[in-house]
């Protein structure tokens, strides 16, 4: 406990944008987030007045910061799972715990419990050998269990020669069947150890190269019984994994079964953190992502999800190539001509293609919004208007 403020003492894993923002939450709730960094130059290290410098793999760095802490939560998976057991077992608190983090850190785990919960999941197998893949039918998506991200690890594959060598490596993988995608969607609920629950709204999240560029709020055009199916799924993940904090649901749009039916959905991805797909909600919501998750992993009640305006578009900002304005001045136009448009920058050193930030627009119609929120995301990458 902060003798200063007698509030609880909230440690992040982590020094990432996602540790940033949730800084930046904690503020408005009397709390200067502790952040566990791997280097002072990290994104939260930058304004964090409370950092502490350790790898999240270092078991002894573990200890003594969640020391510090009275809860303790990350802003990634990668925190060995026995790392977590230990600090529990020392008597600490920590969120989400290891026994539901590792399906979010093991993709043959995740697709294995899912399966046996009966959620609507591509079909898949694990796949070691040539002979594995041959059977279970090409195209196909293979994708690595561990440690993939924005699209690493995952591979469309048309012939078994395309991924000889990594059959080889000895790296475990599933396969999973190509879906016939129309879109992709995500639902973020959130979950307290006391296991009240609090849903987002469904979004569409536009991907290009693997990498989410654009979350549409709410999802345009998805019949209402299938978003609050999508809802439900997500709260009913939460409750039999034991999340506690954030749990972002990714889904896949497939084709229905019968022309003229309700649109399938299936699970592609969870990750337990505060998540891409859910940054709209800073503006775009009445209690944002990131404070969502310290209500959650406090156990305080959980905050109004509804939408703060009827349409809500979010597009990351990527570096783009270099040379060229300065950000500094690109800000500087940007504000002039898009003063509706809110922009988060996270400090980080741009190289082609890194997330550096995100926009968001707010309005009446999703059209105008995904427009502005477009021009705004591509001034800041490219430092010159988007082409009509």
């Amino acid at each position: 406990m902060d003798t200063r403020t007698g509030l609880p003492v909230v440690g992040m894993i982590g020094g990432g944008q996602l540790a940033r923002m949730t800084h930046q939450a904690a503020i408005a709730l009397g709390q200067s987030l502790r952040v566990l960094a791997n280097d002072v130059d990290e994104s939260a290290a930058l304004v964090a007045a409370d950092v502490q410098l350790g790898s999240h793999t270092d078991l002894a760095a573990l200890r003594t910061f969640a020391k510090s802490c009275d809860v303790v939560t990350f802003d990634h998976e990668h925190v060995p799972g026995e790392h977590i057991r230990d600090l529990v077992a020392a008597g600490h608190k920590v969120f989400p715990g290891a026994d539901a983090l590792q399906y979010a850190q093991d993709k043959h785990l995740m697709r294995r419990k899912l399966s046996e919960l009966g959620a609507p999941v591509p079909r898949w197998a694990p796949v070691s050998s040539a002979a594995d893949l041959v059977a279970f039918g090409l195209p196909a998506v293979v994708k690595t269990a561990r440690g993939g991200y924005d699209g690493r690890g995952v591979f469309v594959v048309n012939d078994v020669e395309e991924i000889i060598d990594l059959l080889a490596s000895g790296a475990e993988l599933i396969v999973e069947e190509k879906v016939e995608l129309r879109r992709e969607l995500a639902v973020q609920v959130a979950r307290s150890p006391y296991g009240q629950v609090a849903v987002y709204p469904v979004v569409e999240t536009v991907q290009q190269d693997g990498i989410c560029v654009e979350v549409l709020a709410p999802a345009p055009n998805l019949p209402e019984d299938v978003a609050v199916g999508a809802q439900k799924l997500a709260i009913d993940i939460a409750n039999e994994l034991g999340v506690v904090g954030l749990l972002a649901v990714e889904l896949f749009e497939v084709a229905p079964d019968a022309p003229g039916s309700a649109p399938r959905l299936v699970v592609n991805e969870l990750a337990m953190r505060p998540h891409n797909s859910g940054h709209w909600t800073i503006e775009g919501a009445r209690t944002s992502q990131f404070e969502q998750h310290l209500r959650a992993v406090l156990d305080y009640p959980m905050g109004d999800t509804s939408l703060a305006a009827p349409a809500v578009v979010m597009a990351n900002v990527l570096g783009g190539p270099e040379g060229g304005m300065s950000i500094d001045e690109r800000l500087h136009h940007l504000m002039a001509a898009e003063p509706g448009v809110k922009v988060h920058l996270y400090g980080k050193q741009t190289r082609p293609g890194r997330k550096i930030g995100h926009v968001t627009a707010l309005g009446d119609d999703l059209a105008d919004c995904r427009a502005r929120a477009a021009r705004a995301g591509h001034w800041l990458t490219y430092g010159k208007a988007l082409e009509s």
